[in-house]
């Protein structure tokens, strides 16, 4: 009589959680790039792949190439989408992919925008009614265009279930892997941020919508017209912030510094100015004190000087702190 012969049969893998990633003209490379290199961390459990509207290659930010794995019509259902941010202003209003984004939400577990891609997100309704957030640039921005979503500042993300939104740039970064952690468990989300060396615990604290730079208004392109910039320092907190600028102008220091007083007083804030500079001044002086759209108290200054190292270069010095 033979004897029984026990096989054990090898079980099936089971099926990976498939994550779209948009991906578009224009789209920011770390917006995408990002969360997909979280999931691809655990590329035993996710199957990634990025869809275009097209099957032809994409050009996304600083000229980076992208021919995506998969057009709307031909990517599979998936578990987890990915919303970049970057050039939105055509495809925000792009109704293939408002509709493909819905359809996909429609089945997906979780639906996450990175950056001003909450803009993309909000086209489609599925924030109607929800908190969410975006870069710190756009946050009053996308409050005026939404008012029926609740735009805040002092998070890095924002989890409302199915539908997730993150601050600028890096804080996809939080954002996936929070999905990471909520699927596969915070361990799981805490080794993939010790793989990628990215200290996660303390970016959750890093909220640039609440830097008192925010009160400040976006003069950049103004400048531009007077001269060439750089950054010579800029640093801060929510209570107080100092941004130093270099330029190269051919305006003199009086006629620089009436112009930069202008720019400031254009924007609203009434200026008390010091008296005149002339071309030998050391210093032109001026403050102000006004208040932000919460109603907060602010004390401002802003200074111009000749840089003394070469002719037609000055410093800007603009310092904001919380009165009270």
């Amino acid at each position: 009589m033979c004897g029984l012969v026990t096989v054990a049969l090898a079980q099936p893998a089971p099926a990976r959680h498939r994550v779209a990633v948009l991906i578009f003209n224009g789209a920011e490379i770390i917006d995408y790039a990002g969360p997909y290199e979280v999931f691809s961390a655990e590329s035993d459990q996710f199957e990634i792949y990025t869809v275009a509207s097209t099957a032809k290659p994409v050009v996304t930010g600083a000229g980076m190439t992208v021919l995506a794995q998969y057009s709307y019509l031909t990517a599979p259902p998936a578990d987890v989408v990915i919303i970049p941010g970057g050039m939105v202003e055509e495809v925000e209003h792009d109704r293939a992919t408002l509709d493909w984004i819905k359809a996909q939400a429609a089945h997906a577990r979780f639906t996450m925008s990175v950056c001003n891609g909450a803009f993309i997100l909000a086209n489609t309704g599925l924030l109607d009614g929800l908190t969410a957030t975006t870069t710190r640039q756009n946050i009053p921005i996308l409050q005026a265009q939404h008012p029926q979503i609740k735009v805040v500042r002092d998070q890095r993300f924002v989890d409302n279930g199915k539908i997730i939104t993150t601050g600028g740039l890096s804080a996809g970064l939080d954002g996936a892997l929070h999905v990471v952690g909520r699927m596969l468990g915070e361990g799981e989300a805490q080794d993939d941020a010790l793989y990628l060396e990215y200290d996660a615990s303390h970016q959750h604290n890093y909220l640039p919508g609440t830097f008192a730079i925010n009160v400040l208004p976006d003069i950049g392109p103004k400048l531009a017209k007077l001269g060439d910039w750089s950054t010579l320092r800029t640093q801060g907190d929510a209570k107080h912030w100092e941004l130093s600028e270099q330029a190269y102008s051919q305006l003199g220091l009086a006629a620089l510094e009436k112009q930069v007083q202008a720019i400031f007083r254009d924007t609203g804030h009434r200026t008390a100015t010091s008296a005149p500079a002339t071309d030998s001044a050391k210093s032109g002086l001026s403050y102000w004190s006004f208040k932000d759209a919460n109603g907060a108290a602010w004390r401002a200054s802003v200074d111009v000087r000749p840089s003394g190292t070469h002719a037609g270069q000055f410093v800007l010095s603009v310092a904001v702190t919380r009165a009270g």
